[in-house]
């Protein structure tokens, strides 16, 4: 039976010793977005910084709640005492001194327990921003592997271009050569083929970036050669820009860490006016003190009640500042509506405008490939012109970049609308 128990303990230790593995990533890995996320939430430092926001806010709860409890307090001391005039030898003596004593709040009108919950609140707080954290770190890790993907598609488009300039300057060399068009084909299509080139090395050293930015988002300064795993869903939720409205209101934890706060101030503004009001505490005491020859005992055991009478106005100051600090957090919270409402709409929009340029940039890829086609097959006739094959090639790059950025800016606003809406992923 110990034997199992033994075992089962090991198991869950090693299991325990396996956690931190999402954050590796080994050469030659293909990562899905979710990977990308889980990398991000085990190494980012934002989401530890967040994480110590609450561990404080705990810390500070248990600070409040220490006005429940007695303050006891040991006290001891010792002097030697002696004569100004060396001949009193004899006056000269030591002296102690030991005291314990106990004080204990007895009413206090709701000011210890005021304060509980204002810091409980400020906790709250805490873990909503820790939310709201938690949620810019994704879309940044999204935004960040879209753009990847960006990248890689560009270098696969440049790559083709290439091909086909290639091609083209191969075709438009060997007409030359055998006299069936002029030496200005065979220029152009040189100067074409290096144009291509460059922007082949373009297109990788954007590669190059985008990776980088995405280490960045995860909390990696730098990682094994790894690839990312396409994911380019074209379903978008049907969805009503008031409902994502209503949803961004109740969800969003940035919202929410305002409102907490908000009402953390209010409290205050009670809490102030409450070192107007008396406290009753109960004391007690016990100790002795005396010389060598003489000792003597005390103890005491009492209340006391303060009554705060005149406090050079610090009071009334304390309760003006904490009014005016509610009305600063007031404003803050209308101007992080107005600023959720346009989050929303524009994410919304731009969703909806990145779908349906998808739709037209595939129509204008199929028409531009029909076109080299027809532009390829006359040149090859000697009908066409190397102009003609140029342009047609030309319109094709720029009809796939054109549908690479619809795919990738739908994504990237489709990740914005959820950030927007306090979607938890």
């Amino acid at each position: 039976m110990s034997k199992k128990i033994l075992l089962i303990f090991f198991l869950l230790l090693s299991g325990v010793c396996d956690l931190p593995a999402v954050a590796a990533i080994r050469s030659g890995d293909v990562l899905t977005l979710q990977q990308c996320i889980d990398i991000a939430w085990a190494n980012h430092p934002a989401i530890s910084a967040a994480a110590g926001a609450i561990r404080q806010s705990d810390s500070r709860i248990g600070q409040a709640r220490s006005g429940y409890y007695p303050q006891i307090a040991f006290k001891s001391g010792y002097s030697w005492n002696a004569p100004v005039s060396s001949a009193q030898i004899t006056d000269q003596y030591n002296y102690y001194s030991n005291a314990l004593s106990l004080n204990q709040t007895l009413f206090d009108f709701g000011k210890t327990a005021a304060a509980v919950d204002i810091q409980k609140l400020a906790k709250q707080s805490a873990e909503a921003d820790y939310q709201d954290t938690a949620a810019l770190l994704v879309l940044n890790v999204q935004a960040a592997f879209y753009a990847l993907h960006k990248a890689k598609m560009s270098r696969t488009v440049a790559q083709e271009t290439l091909k086909q300039f290639q091609e083209h300057f191969e075709i438009a060399r060997t007409f030359f050569e055998t006299g069936k068009s002029s030496k200005i084909d065979v220029t152009s299509a040189e100067v074409n083929l290096t144009n291509a080139r460059i922007q082949l090395i373009s297109a990788q050293n954007s590669l190059l970036v985008a990776r980088a930015n995405l280490n960045k988002a995860m909390g990696l300064s730098a990682a094994a050669d790894y690839d990312i795993r396409e994911e380019f869903a074209l379903t978008p939720e049907p969805l009503d820009l008031e409902s994502a409205l209503t949803r961004a209101y109740e969800n969003r934890p940035d919202y929410l860490s305002l409102r907490l706060k908000r009402e953390a101030l209010e409290r205050s503004v009670d809490l102030n006016k409450k070192d107007y009001l008396p406290v009753l505490s109960g004391n007690a005491n016990y100790g002795y003190s005396g010389t060598d020859t003489s000792i003597g005992r005390s103890w005491t055991v009492g209340v006391t009640l303060t009554f705060p009478l005149f406090t050079g106005l610090s009071t009334k100051y304390a309760v003006d500042e904490a009014r005016a600090a509610l009305d600063i957090a007031a404003a803050n919270e209308e101007s992080l509506r107005q600023k959720i409402f346009l989050e929303v709409q524009t994410a919304y929009l731009n969703r909806h405008e990145a779908f349906e340029r998808i739709e037209a940039s595939r129509m204008i890829v199929r028409q531009a490939e029909e076109t080299l086609e027809l532009a390829s097959g006359r040149y090859a006739t000697g009908v066409g012109s190397s102009i003609e094959i140029t342009d047609a090639m030309i319109k094709l790059n720029n009809a796939k970049m054109t549908y690479i950025s619809a795919l990738s800016d739908f994504k990237v606003a489709e990740a914005e609308l959820e950030k927007a809406m306090g979607v938890k992923r």
